[in-house]
């Protein structure tokens, strides 16, 4: 298995509607391995949090992973790397479903999504992200996410976009670019706890939306769960297929198996 750039796995890459791993064929951002640089018949990219497989299974690309495991989601194109990937961590992962949404610009009706962004309650108000305000966000555990897949303040403002709601000054909600591609950038979104079910998330994703959308790029975006999913269609966004995906289990919540 050998490390390469991106380019080398479009075919066995071809046809993933994931921006994730546009990014890396673009050479935009991440990581890839082949286990043949010339003429790969296995190919993994890893990108932010994210690990997408393609090709022949080989159990070599599943264990170990170059990746802090506590954060990252594993995304099989097919049983036979599932079953991989459930062998390789055994008691360490959790199946979940995951839910594309349709990449179309043509969705989006600019006028709700200025109402969406206007529609802060009061004493709070949107600003765009400063490098003061990132260093701000990689500093705190809810929002370490929004800046994280950048090298650094500079290379995200340089590179990367986002909106921020504030309380008080205090950065509580954010929406950016989790990653970016040649033509965009995947969403990421995150509230401070107590800071939930008051129309921040909205606001701060319309507000990005719009911006790339007058840019040119298209926002793209990938539910976690259901919730996010909703979120997304009020936004504009369309259902696309579910997928399978795994996620690391923290100890704490593993079930002990062992006989008694």
């Amino acid at each position: 298995m050998v490390e390469v750039k991106g380019a080398p796995l479009r075919d066995l890459f071809a046809g993933s509607e994931e921006t994730l791993v546009w990014s890396c064929l673009e050479g935009c951002m991440g990581r890839a391995w082949a286990d043949n640089a010339l003429h790969p018949a296995t190919g993994r990219i890893i990108t932010g949090d994210f690990c997408f497989f393609a090709g022949k299974p080989d159990a070599r690309f599943v264990s170990p992973l170059p990746m802090d495991k506590t954060q990252a989601v594993l995304v099989p194109p097919d049983k036979g790397w599932a079953e991989l990937i459930e062998c390789g961590y055994p008691g360490e992962i959790r199946r979940i479903t995951r839910y594309a949404t349709q990449k179309d610009p043509s969705v989006f009706d600019r006028d709700r999504l200025h109402t969406l962004a206007r529609g802060l309650p009061e004493g709070y108000r949107l600003a765009r992200l400063t490098r003061e305000l990132c260093e701000d966000l990689s500093g705190q555990r809810w929002s370490e996410s929004l800046c994280a897949h950048f090298d650094g303040p500079g290379d995200f403002l340089c590179r990367g976009r986002g909106w921020a709601a504030l309380w008080e000054g205090e950065p509580v909600c954010g929406a950016s670019s989790y990653t970016v591609y040649q033509e965009g950038i995947e969403i990421e979104i995150d509230t401070r706890k107590d800071h939930r079910r008051r129309g921040l998330a909205s606001a701060c994703a319309a507000r990005l939306i719009l911006e790339c959308l007058d840019c040119g790029l298209y926002p793209s975006w990938d539910a976690a769960n259901p919730a996010s999913l909703a979120l997304a269609q009020k936004l504009g966004y369309r259902p696309a297929a579910p997928y399978p995906a795994y996620i690391f289990v923290p100890r704490e919540e593993r079930v002990d198996t062992s006989p008694a």
